[in-house]
């Protein structure tokens, strides 16, 4: 990442990464359950220069808080707060979303409710939807629920590689630099994953909800990227989410699982293409016209200092 910021929701802080911090155009990325921001590195540098890459850590994964109270803080409504707390720190009206399996089904709750459909310009679903696999989930739900204790690094970075397949094809180095971001050293000396063991109980705490008909209500241009080998959303489901919004834009990624991890020319270029017809538009343009001098003004000052 180029820099990171941090944001104060009630009691928690959310690092926020960022890559190309003055380029015209801008995009939220957000990640999936169990990962963090960081995860967007090679999507932000093939994106290139003319975008620039906000993507928080949720709390209690990265370098965010964890939260005291997981029954109030892990749970999508509270996400939307932070995410809309995230927009108002960067001044952004209305954002392009890129949202990974959990970081997807945000960006949906965002741009199907009435009070916050207008802050999301387009919408990009990283092997998510309105209908998953239930035994997928219930799946994810016991992984999760077993705190992960490993005697040394490599033992971690081996569990990462067997059970993180679905990200598709990395390279020995993409991997290493996964580990090391993915790594917690306990107080004994083993090792664990970055993020906190009860992010699992968001599915015991979160409250169920009519995902098809939040589908419905969207308005913003969409995209779905598939894994071709996803356990979580299924093909069928794909289909009939573009009954559902017909000029939905699909993408299956090859040799993926869940989820696609945007690393490769393949999935960001379709990506990009995107993102460009629809969301191509420089901050300046997105912000009111007081916003735009208080980021003007902003922009003047660090150069004077």
């Amino acid at each position: 990442m180029d820099s990171i910021e941090f944001i104060s929701v009630r009691e928690l802080e959310i690092a926020v990464r960022i890559w190309h911090s003055d380029a015209p155009n801008t995009v939220i990325a957000w990640h999936g359950l169990s990962r963090h921001g960081g995860d967007f590195e090679s999507l932000a540098h093939q994106l290139g220069s003319q975008w620039r890459v906000i993507a928080p850590d949720t709390p209690g994964r990265g370098l965010s808080s964890w939260s005291l109270y997981p029954a109030n803080d892990y749970l999508y409504s509270h996400y939307v707060t932070i995410a809309l707390a995230v927009l108002d720190h960067f001044h952004i009206e209305r954002a392009n979303w890129v949202g990974t399996s959990m970081g997807g089904l945000l960006g949906m709750l965002l741009a199907a409710d009435d009070a916050t459909a207008q802050r999301i310009g387009c919408l990009v679903l990283n092997d998510v939807g309105p209908e998953l696999d239930s035994q997928a989930l219930a799946e994810m739900a016991t992984y999760f629920s077993v705190f992960k204790r490993f005697l040394t690094l490599s033992e971690l970075t081996q569990s990462l590689e067997q059970n993180y397949q679905g990200f598709g094809r990395l390279t020995d180095k993409e991997w290493q630099r996964m580990a090391l971001s993915s790594a917690r050293r306990m107080p004994d000396g083993s090792w664990t994953f970055h993020y906190d063991p009860r992010i699992g109980e968001q599915f015991v705490h979160d409250t169920p909800r009519d995902t098809w008909s939040d589908w419905q209500r969207i308005r913003c241009p969409l995209m779905v990227i598939r894994g071709e080998h996803s356990a979580l959303l299924r093909a069928d489901s794909v289909t009939r989410m573009r009954q559902d919004q017909p000029h939905l834009e699909t993408l299956e990624a090859a040799d993926c699982g869940h989820a696609p991890m945007l690393n490769n020319h393949q999935q960001v270029a379709p990506l990009k293409r995107f993102l460009e017809r629809h969301g191509s538009t420089s901050l300046l343009q997105n912000a009111s016209p007081g916003k735009r001098l208080h980021r003007w003004w902003r922009r003047v000052a660090s150069r004077l200092h």
